[in-house]
Order: structure tokens, then sequence, then C-alpha cells
């Protein structure tokens, strides 16, 4: 199945337009981070985790209802175990955290709850998580940066992890002005977490199907320019990425509208970071590539493509 037969799109001549928008917007995004910043979870702020039940039936949206006319608003509600079981996390902590508990009994005491379990994540364990997930994902640059480097050559390593940081930040601020207007809850948590690395690891995979057929058109075509190649070589994969990006997009998508918000702040992440992820695989990676080569290894690349350049599709 293909989407495009023969495409023949100059993705490398419009490479100066693309990287000035990349550009402008990864920039916008880094202020709202420092200005604004985003909510971070329980998983690395600390707070409180009890587990309720109650004998009378009650639906999730009703048990949010009943805590908001009490003044309470967890973080998070979610089905625990079997029916009329639910997990709530706030924020509080301590003597605080002992409140909620008693405000929460009282709240319910027509359902007849009872606390199954309550766990606390102090203020230092959070911390510890929040230097966890950085360490996570910087180790996870630089394995990719070291397996790219091996594959074909640093240079082409340092266009990935250019994409990847793009990627990152780009998705951060989508997810701050998402959140900050109200159209999602977007706390920064584990599940956001676990999509930017899922993010990461599926725009590298776009990027090296780029990379793998650029290295096999300059072995087969040996002395065309790299601009040529690169254009041909985006060109040739683009009807696989396109496939791929919007089979997993119907997935995502479905879960972000059916899946509740349990999963939603991680499929809604998954959706932008795998939109942004594709675009910076043609946008943003190879172009990258042939700017280092050109301005910072001095080599000899073609910078305008023919008009009448054709690109033989391939599977």
């Amino acid at each position: 199945m293909q989407f495009f037969r023969k495409p023949n799109i100059d993705f490398i001549g419009k490479r100066r337009l693309f990287a000035t928008l990349s550009a402008t917007f990864v920039g916008i995004s880094i202020l709202l981070i420092i200005f604004i910043g985003f909510r971070a979870g329980i998983d690395f702020t600390g707070g409180t985790e009890i587990a309720i039940q109650v004998e009378k039936h009650l639906e999730t949206d009703k048990l949010r209802s009943l805590l908001s006319q009490a003044k309470l608003f967890p973080d998070e509600i979610k089905s625990f175990g079997e029916v009329n079981q639910f997990l709530l996390r706030f924020k509080e902590t301590g003597e605080n955290a002992l409140l909620v508990e008693n405000k929460l009994i009282e709240t319910l005491k027509d359902y007849n709850s009872t606390i199954l379990k309550k766990d606390t994540i102090g203020p230092k364990i959070g911390a510890e998580l929040r230097f966890q997930a950085l360490i996570a994902i910087l180790l996870s640059i630089i394995a990719i940066l070291i397996y790219i480097g091996i594959r074909f050559e640093f240079t082409f390593g340092f266009g990935a992890i250019t994409a990847l940081v793009h990627d990152v930040i780009f998705t951060l601020g989508v997810i701050i002005i998402c959140d900050r207007l109200g159209i999602l809850n977007l706390e920064i948590n584990q599940g956001i977490l676990a999509a930017l690395l899922t993010v990461m690891g599926y725009s590298v995979n776009d990027t090296v199907i780029v990379f793998d057929r650029i290295r096999e058109n300059r072995e087969k075509q040996k002395g065309i320019p790299f601009a040529k190649i690169a254009n041909q070589s985006i060109n040739e994969t683009l009807s696989r990425t396109v496939i791929t990006t919007l089979t997993v997009l119907i997935v995502l998508i479905v879960m972000i509208f059916f899946s509740g918000p349990v999963l939603q702040g991680f499929a809604f992440t998954m959706t932008v970071g795998i939109i942004i992820g594709t675009y910076s695989s043609i946008f943003i990676a190879t172009p990258f590539v042939l700017w280092y080569m050109k301005n910072i290894r001095k080599l000899t690349v073609e910078e305008e493509i023919p008009a009448k350049q054709s690109a033989p599709a391939k599977a």
C-alpha cells in the first residue's frame, strides 16, 4: 500500500523555511517552560495516595462531584481493584494528609466508606524521582547518539539528537499550553514521562529509516551530491512514514477519547510527540546533517535540487 507514487517533493530545498518555523516554536516552548512551567504530579512532588471502598454503588463522576462540594480536589481518581473501589491521589502530606483522610471519610459517610490503604510519597522521594527521570532522558539521548554513530557516523548522530531535543521541547510546550487552557489535565507524572521516552524511540526509528535509505543510495549512486541523495531518500521513505504514523495515531486518538483520565495524558503526549517526531525526521534531522557537513566539516554539498529530479518510489 502506498499513499504516494514516485513523490518528488523538494524537502531539502525548503529546509530553511522549516528550520525557521521550528526554531520559533522551540523558542516559544522554552519560554513557556521557563516562565510558566508545567504542573508536576505527586510522583515528582510528593503526596498521598488513598484507596477507598464504598458499600453503595458510586460512579467516578459522582465521587468527584461530592469531593468538590467538600472542597477536596484530588489530583487523580481511578478505579482500584473491584467495583466501588477507588484510588485517590492528593498532594497533601503529613498532618494535612490526615486532615484530608478524615474529611474524605466524613464526606462519604452515607456510602459507608472504608480506607483500604494509604501511601505517602514524601518530597524527598519525589525529588529523587525527578532526578532519576532526568537521568533516564539523558542516558537515552547518549545511548541513541552512540548507536547511530556506530551504525552510520556521528554526523548523523548529531542530526538525530537535534531532532530528539526538538521533539521533547516542542511536545512539552504543547503540554503546557493545553494544560493551562484547561483542554486536558496534563500534569507531568510517570505516565507522561513514559510517553516522552516512547516518543524519543519512535522518532529515532523514523529517522533511522531515512538515514538507512541515504546510506544505501550513497553506495549505489557514488558521485551524486549529498543534498540530492538526501532529498531522494526522504521521498522514497515518505509513503512508509505516513502509513506507520497514521496507524499509530488511529489507536492513540481512540485512547484519548475513550481511555479515561488515567491514560489520557499518556495518549495525548504520544499523539503530539509522534506528529512532531514524524515532522522532525523529515524536516529537521536530515537537513541538520546537510548543514553540519557543509558548515562544520566544510564538505562540498549541492544546495539546489534540480526541478525535474525524479525520485523512484520504494516500498
